[in-house]
């Protein structure tokens, strides 16, 4: 994709996500207007800028500053081996609270 298309494919994307999202950011919570309104971009979630559903579920609206954030920490998990944060929501617990409840059950009687 050339440098044009691309550019043109994220305003698009911005247009799209403005229309369908309110103007706060997704993390810090912080309300954007006018001017100021050119200070909130769009993130994907799952960091796949090819995935846009017509609906904007892959999407949110994060100022700059949080977007760098994101960013920052997506690329040091990634970096150090890590699951990245954005993708430890899909990956099932492997945590059992009770494993263990029949055993400490026995024990008390």
């Amino acid at each position: 994709m050339t440098r044009s298309n691309q550019s043109q494919r994220d305003h698009n994307l911005r247009e799209r996500a403005l229309k369908l999202l309110p103007w706060i950011c997704a993390h810090c919570g912080r309300e954007f207007d006018g001017k100021k309104l050119s200070q909130l971009t769009v993130h994907h979630k799952d960091h796949n800028h090819d995935n846009n559903p017509p609906d904007g579920s892959n999407w949110e609206l994060l100022c700059l500053y949080c977007h760098d954030n994101e960013h920052q920490r997506y690329l040091a998990a990634d970096m150090s081996g890590e699951t990245p944060p954005s993708r430890k929501q899909d990956q099932p617990s492997t945590f059992t609270p009770f494993a263990h409840l029949a055993d400490l059950l026995k024990h008390k009687t």
